[in-house]
């Protein structure tokens, strides 16, 4: 079995209401598809609780806030999932964007990227990182995000340009575009966007776990642009669609979630308080073994342990 991680920052299940999210109103074929004909909408599931439950999919809400007051952060948000343990309120609060000292010390042992490797499994994060990157962090005036951290921490080597020109990792973008047109690295591949879901799975198929971070949706919500919001949400489902063409349902599984929400509401440029997706991809008795126990952040990882025992 192979599993994908592709993790989606600051997207939460908000209303089904046009005005505010973009969700309900951008053309999403492909999760349509997967969701017999819902959108990625808290109203798609019963009551706004009950899970989802298609031939290919499930959808759930998972809770983002862990009993802890205000908007959840991308620091501790993301290490919950990571860790299994609930950071906000093991530090008093929610916290980010990057993990502060306090974060950083459970990054630094029993991670899923820890346990993993710890047990045997293939285990990468799938992400290319530009040399600046880590001359940044080199130099101190970087900190890496959260998921960069822990799977440093665990021992696992970041992809670079050469991984990316090798066709060994993807882009921020999926494409390559941005390497191409914004750091200007030349001889960067440059796919479109259904030829970078049909890549993501091939890689995929190298690993036992794989780990995919798209920080661009919570930038895009910062930003506070609904066109904008609508594009990149349909630039994704053009990677999915690709992602779930090369995709092996019988065997593998892939898990799409978040850490807080904010795409999903353009009343604001905060992040919100909803609950954020679990959409989870494969044979339905993969998908039962683990759905059933992801009621907030914190139950993420225990939920894949128990399939990588």
């Amino acid at each position: 079995m192979h599993f994908l991680f592709l993790f989606l920052d600051g997207v939460g299940l908000g209303p089904k209401d046009p005005k505010v999210n973009p969700f309900a109103l951008a053309y999403t074929p492909n999760l349509d598809a997967l969701l017999d004909g819902h959108k990625l909408v808290l109203d798609s599931l019963a009551n706004g609780s009950k899970p989802l439950i298609t031939d290919s999919a499930t959808l759930l809400g998972i809770d983002a806030r862990m009993g802890v007051e205000g908007p959840p952060q991308s620091a501790t948000g993301q290490a919950a999932i990571l860790t299994g343990v609930n950071i906000p309120a093991a530090v008093g609060r929610h916290y980010g964007p990057k993990p502060d000292p306090v974060i950083r010390t459970y990054l630094q042992t029993n991670t899923l990227f820890h346990t993993l490797l710890e047990r045997g499994y293939r285990t990468t994060l799938l992400n290319a990182y530009p040399e600046s990157y880590f001359n940044a962090i080199a130099s101190g005036r970087r900190l890496p995000g959260t998921v960069a951290m822990a799977a440093l921490e665990a021992g696992i080597q970041l992809k670079n340009t050469q991984d990316l020109l090798a066709g060994q990792a993807i882009s921020a973008d999926f494409t390559g575009l941005g390497w191409r047109e914004r750091l200007f690295v030349p001889g960067i591949p440059v796919l479109s966007l259904y030829q970078a879901g049909e890549h993501l799975a091939l890689l995929s198929q190298d690993y036992d776990f794989s780990f995919f971070e798209y920080w661009i949706t919570d930038y895009a919500g910062h930003k506070y642009d609904m066109d904008q919001s609508i594009q990149i949400i349909e630039n994704f489902d053009v990677v999915l669609g690709g992602l779930v063409s090369a995709w092996n349902p019988k065997n593998d599984l892939l898990l799409i979630t978040s850490d807080h929400g904010n795409l999903e509401d353009q009343q604001t440029r905060k992040h919100t308080l909803n609950l954020v997706p679990g959409l989870i991809i494969g044979p339905q008795e993969l998908r039962g073994s683990i759905q059933q126990s992801l009621v907030d952040l914190t139950d993420i990882t225990p939920a894949i342990l128990k399939i990588f025992k």
